[in-house]
């Protein structure tokens, strides 16, 4: 129910615990060294400022040692696709914005700045992040509505030297193959045997197909509103159509629920429901990640009824697939070694990573995936990404 603030005061408000929390914001700024007199203000500020600047005009190179530009992401958003609200604008981003930031900070160290623009053209998003991009050593956009995500990440990564990433797409697809590499492991199957069908062809259903063919995955058919995708189906854009000739080698079609029998994988992706009975009829050792929230495609203990590992994006059921697991280290890792970019092998490698933390005696049925609390968690995705960010010739230390 839609709150009015003309209705409700903000201490009837505040009664709320999730009101409570947010009031003031979840952020702040704090300062890194001392200003207790005229010669700490001499050195922060004028006169001593001025030649970290000269040397800076002189060398740009720099900056990255003599500002905090190097370790701080700007987390942008237009508020288009906002968690399940859909498009609520900027101002109604700034809480998830900002918590992105707050996540940023207590699982990896990285300072981040929540930025919500008032602009859902295109060219207008990539020209206004182009114009912040000196002030920040990575980009991490969010909340951004699809097909229009692609094509502004697309266009930012050729345009911009730092780490840009759409962690929609790209943290929900490392942690959704770390974890389904695990419940191949426990199934004892290689991915090379599954065959999968993911319901959804947004942000994240598109980056977790493209993850999951790079990674070798038997088969993989993807649906959308209208069904699944295939070659010389009419409508499809042209994010659509390129995933219709990569997917589906078996050429099926209808709808997603036909597509499940005797599929050995379903991920939900999509917000939409899965009958029990199309679970039941996947293949022995299914497995389920239902990852739309709050709401999954199917319940899981319905699902568990037939599948041997289930998973969601809730934190109140085993097997969360949560973002968080990921785009902390991530970012960490790139800008440890300031990276001029993030590749394909560096979400490969971060996703394997955070696989490995499950060993062979912790891995279970309701154990595929480590809780983001996991103090293992950060540092092994780190190191992933440090080294593959150097042995794909991308980084700069």
């Amino acid at each position: 129910m839609a709150i009015s603030s003309s209705s409700l005061s903000l201490e009837a408000l505040d009664l709320d615990p999730a009101f409570a929390l947010h009031r003031g914001g979840k952020l702040g700024v704090r300062s890194t060294v001392p200003v207790r007199n005229a010669d700490d203000l001499s050195l922060a500020y004028t006169p001593g400022v001025a030649k970290v600047c000269t040397a800076i005009a002189e060398e740009p190179e720099l900056a990255a040692d003599y500002t905090w530009v190097s370790n701080v992401v700007a987390v942008v958003s237009d508020g288009t696709a906002v968690l399940g609200l859909g498009d609520i604008g900027p101002a109604a981003a700034m809480p998830v914005m900002e918590g992105k930031a707050l996540l940023f900070k207590e699982f990896a160290g990285v300072d981040a700045v929540p930025i919500c623009l008032d602009c859902t053209d295109v060219d207008a998003l990539v020209e206004t992040v182009v114009r912040l991009a000196p002030s920040f050593g990575g980009i991490n956009l969010e909340d951004i509505s699809a097909p229009r995500c692609f094509e502004v990440e697309d266009r930012l990564r050729e345009l911009l030297d730092i780490p840009v990433f759409h962690d929609d797409q790209h943290g929900t697809a490392i942690v959704a193959l770390a974890a389904l590499k695990n419940a191949a492991r426990l199934t004892g199957r290689p991915l090379g045997d599954l065959r999968a069908v993911v319901a959804g062809a947004g942000a994240s259903g598109v980056a977790v197909s493209r993850i999951l063919l790079g990674a070798g995955i038997g088969d993989i058919a993807v649906a959308d509103s209208k069904g699944l995708i295939y070659e010389g189906r009419d409508g499809l854009n042209p994010v659509k159509q390129a995933l219709a000739r990569d997917t589906n080698k078996a050429g099926l079609r209808g709808s997603t629920e036909e597509a499940l029998a005797g599929a050995d994988v379903f991920i939900g992706l999509s917000g939409s429901t899965v009958s029990e009975a199309a679970i039941a009829s996947m293949a022995s050792d299914a497995i389920v990640f239902a990852l739309s929230n709050p709401t999954p495609e199917v319940h899981p203990e319905v699902a568990r009824r037939h599948a041997t590992v289930v998973a969601t994006g809730r934190s109140d059921f085993p097997n969360q697939i949560n973002n968080v697991l990921a785009f902390p280290g991530v970012f960490r890792g790139a800008l440890d070694v300031r990276a001029r970019t993030i590749t394909e092998n560096m979400k490969v490698a971060a996703a394997e990573a955070l696989a490995a933390v499950v060993g062979d005696d912790e891995l279970s049925a309701d154990y595929v995936i480590p809780s983001p609390f996991d103090e293992r968690v950060a540092p092994a995705v780190i190191a992933a990404v440090t080294a593959q960010a150097r042995a794909d010739g991308v980084a700069r230390l």
